[in-house]
């Protein structure tokens, strides 16, 4: 097969470092600060394993995709490199391997390159960003969406010094419950899923609970996300419900689980992303709308409700990759629409 490499050198993945002054830390340690993923026996998760476990089969093997895991930190490093132990890394035809597998990079809220994965990745890869001079700078790195990290170290030139990040504005955690689309599926890179884009929008934290094919509102999953101390909880599981039915018996209950466990937390439902709807898919629309009026209707002010079509207004059907899962278009749009109502809740 010929590499593309070879003829354009724009696309040679950058995984090689060299540099004689590189000094490696720990992503783990001070002052580096990890948001919406946790280290717990050998890797990062974005929930715990012994919840995992009682959810579903498939959710104890997903939750420990880093989809939303970010590490910020400020530095006057010229370059920062990481080096990547990853021992899932899962690969699809319709996702770009930066996606899935690739870590990227951002200086305040402007992405400023992708630490790239070689095509042939098997358990990890490293990279490395220049800046080109030593000055200071805000960084996020955004974790892989669909692959599981169990070591991370952070390259900075050695005599370079680290200082924790600027807190968010709003640091108490918006939480997202959902499908493959919430877990990031198929965002060309792990900054351009709708989260991530509301996160820099809201400069607010995130914690994104989407598990691909696996969001049913099971028990164990609503029970946990009670737990959870969100500013704003945000579910749409509506692709994931395997039928009409199960969606009727089981987005109503999730609501008024979580409504008895936080009575004054607002919560957005919203229906599945796509602006052209079959017959199931309106009933399951009036569904998720039944669910809003009701609580409506019971005096709930700090309910709300979006209409998947609003949120692939902007890009209809090139919003996706297979008339399913967005592109970045398609997240874009999703962000903006989301936007809208979260900008109004927070900062009322």
């Amino acid at each position: 097969m010929k590499d593309i490499g070879e003829i354009d050198k724009n696309f040679q993945g950058k995984t090689g470092i060299n540099k004689a002054d590189l000094c490696f830390y720990d992503a783990r340690t001070q002052p580096f600060s990890l948001h919406g993923v946790f280290y717990e026996d050998g890797k990062y998760r974005r929930m715990p394993q012994a919840v995992a476990g009682k959810v579903s089969e498939w959710v104890s093997i997903l939750h420990a995709n880093t989809a939303g895991g970010r590490l910020r930190f400020k530095t006057n490093s010229p370059y920062v490199a990481i080096q990547a132990k990853m021992p899932t890394i899962f690969k699809m035809p319709h996702f770009t391997l930066c996606g899935s597998a690739g870590f990227d990079l951002y200086v305040g809220k402007r992405y400023h390159g992708s630490f790239l994965p070689p095509f042939d990745i098997v358990d990890g890869y490293e990279g490395i960003i220049e800046f080109g001079e030593k000055k200071w700078r805000e960084i996020t790195i955004h974790f892989p969406l669909y692959s599981d990290v169990s070591e991370l170290y952070i390259g900075l030139a050695e005599d370079a010094a680290i200082k924790a990040p600027t807190p968010y504005q709003v640091e108490k955690p918006i939480v997202f419950y959902g499908s493959s689309i919430t877990q990031g599926g198929c965002a060309s890179r792990p900054g351009n899923t709708y989260e991530s884009m509301l996160s820099r929008m809201l400069d607010a934290d995130y914690i994104n609970l989407g598990f691909s094919g696996s969001a049913q509102a099971e028990p164990a999953i609503s029970e946990y996300i009670q737990t959870l101390d969100t500013s704003v909880f945000v579910y749409d599981y509506d692709h994931n419900a395997p039928t009409v039915e199960h969606l009727c018996a089981t987005h109503g209950r999730m609501f008024q689980e979580f409504r008895k466990a936080h009575p004054h937390t607002p919560v957005v439902m919203a229906s599945r992303p796509k602006y052209y709807l079959d017959a199931e898919e309106k009933a399951r629309w009036e569904i998720i709308k039944t669910t809003y009026e009701n609580a409506v209707a019971a005096g709930d002010k700090n309910v709300y409700f979006i209409d998947g079509k609003a949120l692939m207004k902007g890009a209809k059907n090139d919003g996706t990759v297979d008339g399913c899962h967005p592109n970045d278009l398609g997240f874009y749009s999703m962000a903006k629409a989301f936007e809208k109502v979260l900008k109004k809740i927070i900062y009322k």
